[in-house]
C-alpha cells in the first residue's frame, strides 16, 4: 500500500528519486501514466495489470469508456528503476503534469501520485477545508 507525502526532485534527464518506502513494490518495474487532476499515476506491475483488467471489461458500445481507455493507455509508460531507484519520466507526462523541479510524490493507497509540487499544495490547501467540513457518507460505511 502506497501512503505518506514525499518531496523529491526532478533532475535534468527528467529522473526523479523514488520514495525509499515505495522502492520494493516497485523495483520489478512500474507504469506511469496520466492520471486525474494533471497528476501522474504510478501503479507497480501487477496493480496496473489488475486495472488493465478492469478497463477491458468495460463496454465497447461506451464512448465514454472508449475515450477514458484511450487517455489512459496512451499515455502509459513501463519503467524499471535503477540501482539508485531513479525512475524516468518520460517528456508527454511531465508535460501533462506540469512537472518542474520540485516534485510531491503521494501515496494514495493501491497506487502512487506525482505532482508538481505547487499544484499539490493548492490542491490540498483547497481540498482540506472540504475533507474536514464533510459530513455525509463518502465512502461508504467508513464513516
Amino acid at each position: 500500500m502506497f501512503l505518506g507525502t514525499y518531496s523529491p526532485r526532478l533532475d535534468e534527464k527528467g529522473r526523479l528519486i523514488l520514495p525509499a518506502k515505495y522502492r520494493e513494490e516497485l523495483a520489478e518495474g512500474l507504469v506511469l501514466t496520466r492520471g486525474q487532476e494533471r497528476c501522474l499515476y504510478v501503479f507497480s506491475v501487477r496493480e496496473f495489470e489488475r486495472v488493465h483488467e478492469q478497463l477491458r471489461a468495460a463496454p465497447l458500445s461506451s464512448k465514454q469508456a472508449r475515450d477514458y481507455i484511450r487517455v489512459f493507455l496512451s499515455g502509459a509508460s513501463d519503467e524499471v528503476p535503477d540501482k539508485q531507484g531513479r525512475v524516468t519520466i518520460p517528456p508527454p507526462l511531465r508535460d501533462y503534469a506540469g512537472l518542474g523541479r520540485e516534485l510531491a510524490v503521494i501515496g494514495a493507497g493501491t497506487r502512487a501520485e506525482i505532482w508538481d509540487a505547487q499544484a499539490w499544495n493548492d490542491y490540498l490547501n483547497e481540498k482540506e477545508a472540504v475533507f474536514s467540513e464533510t459530513e455525509e457518507e463518502v465512502v461508504p460505511g467508513l464513516f
